[in-house]
């Protein structure tokens, strides 16, 4: 995912300083160039030879150390970094930054590169709340850095509040979003649905479907990395929502459909990957009136259809995708779906076939629109978001 980008870790005198490690790895793993510098405070609490390890690369520590290759270290690694992480960022490299000291290999560095810098304030919580602190991160901001705000939670000082590093998973979101992808969907406003939608029939039942929600998130997360502004509608799934979107979580259709209602007029690009229930119980059910043999008797009534009504109320210029769930005659059972339902383009699958549908991490799929219909191998469904949306965008143009 990361071939042949540079990746520039900062570390500083932080306890905190040990997690880098993994971040670092997962950097490697996903074949970054990575480069690690530390300040010699935080070599108190990681070796550089664990980075060296993990990374391949020197570790620079001293800024006149001669043992590197013949020119200006510092200056060079800067030229190649395709983003800086500071993490964690001490108070004191924080304040030496906004100040303008350049008086070790991170400093000098960091104030040799042009690309995108971010920095995770790790420190005691009385420390981060300091208005020296909190005023030299905003002339930070103020010059372009990105500043992550800090977790809440146990310190190591014995402190419970704010200033806790967030964890190295996070630290590599912030980023993917940066470089893993061109930023071609620059300005696109996404909408997308995902995960089942349920129907309350007393405190303990309720009508559902098996619908993962995996399809409709990784459709959102992958447009956000390509530059989107998007927002993610969801039912109850066990997925932890992705970072950088809009994310509002709904439980029935009813709620579904007043949530997509209220913003559809602003988006250019609408996904369907919610797997609405279709039907709910009728409001003159009656949960006392049972039939033979204890049965209950639960008369039933349409639920609301976001999809036709997003057809119906379509913008000019709007996309819409919607996505078909089918057992038998896939592809003629979803052009109907297309053409009644007014939509540019439908993403179909057949639940019978081993590797699609609900619940898996791959998918089949067909993309359907009025001139063709495109035959998709077995992919994972993250690969399939890909190529979901460069079709969209070839559409759109």
């Amino acid at each position: 995912m990361l071939s042949g980008k540079t990746v520039l870790l900062g570390v500083s005198g932080s306890i905190a300083a040990y997690k880098i490690a993994n971040l670092a790895s997962a950097l490697k793993k996903m074949r970054a160039d990575v480069h690690v510098l530390m300040t010699k405070n935080s070599t108190n609490f990681i070796n550089p030879i664990t980075f060296e390890s993990l990374t391949g690369n020197k570790c620079l520590v001293d800024t006149f150390d001669r043992n590197y290759q013949f020119q200006v270290e510092h200056v060079s690694i800067s030229k190649k970094a395709d983003v800086v992480m500071l993490a964690p960022a001490s108070a004191n490299i924080i304040g030496k930054i906004a100040g303008g000291i350049a008086d070790d290999m991170l400093t000098t560095t960091v104030m040799a590169c042009k690309c995108p810098i971010y920095l995770s304030p790790a420190m005691n919580t009385n420390m981060y709340e300091n208005p020296i602190v909190q005023d030299n991160l905003k002339k930070l901001e103020s010059y372009g850095y990105h500043v992550i705000t800090p977790a809440s939670g146990y310190l190591a000082c014995g402190d419970t509040g704010a200033g806790k590093m967030p964890e190295p998973e996070v630290l590599l979101e912030y980023i993917l979003k940066e470089i893993a992808f061109p930023k071609d969907m620059t300005g696109k406003r996404v909408l997308v649905t995902a995960g089942p939608t349920q129907e309350k029939i007393d405190p303990v039942r309720y009508i559902t479907n098996h619908s993962s929600g995996k399809m409709g998130y990784a459709l959102a997360k992958t447009a956000m990395l390509r530059g989107a502004q998007v927002t993610l509608v969801s039912g109850k799934t066990a997925l932890t929502p992705p970072l950088f979107v809009d994310f509002v979580s709904v439980t029935t259709a009813k709620e579904m459909f007043q949530a997509v209602t209220r913003v559809s007029d602003h988006q250019d690009i609408i996904i369907k990957a919610a797997a609405v229930a279709d039907y709910r119980p009728s409001q003159v059910y009656d949960q006392k009136v049972k039939k033979k043999e204890g049965e209950m008797a639960i008369p039933l009534e349409r639920t609301d259809d976001i999809l036709s009504y997003l057809g119906e109320h379509k913008k000019e210029g709007q996309f819409l995708c919607g996505f078909s769930m089918e057992t038998e005659n896939m592809i003629e059972n979803s052009r109907r779906k297309l053409e009644k339902k007014n939509l540019d383009m439908i993403a179909a699958n057949n639940l019978k076939m081993e590797g699609a549908g609900f619940q898996t991490d791959t998918n089949i799929l067909t993309l359907i629109t009025k001139e063709e219909e495109i035959s998709l191998d077995k992919m994972t469904k993250e690969k399939a978001s890909f190529v979901i949306l460069d079709k969209i965008l070839s559409l759109q143009k």
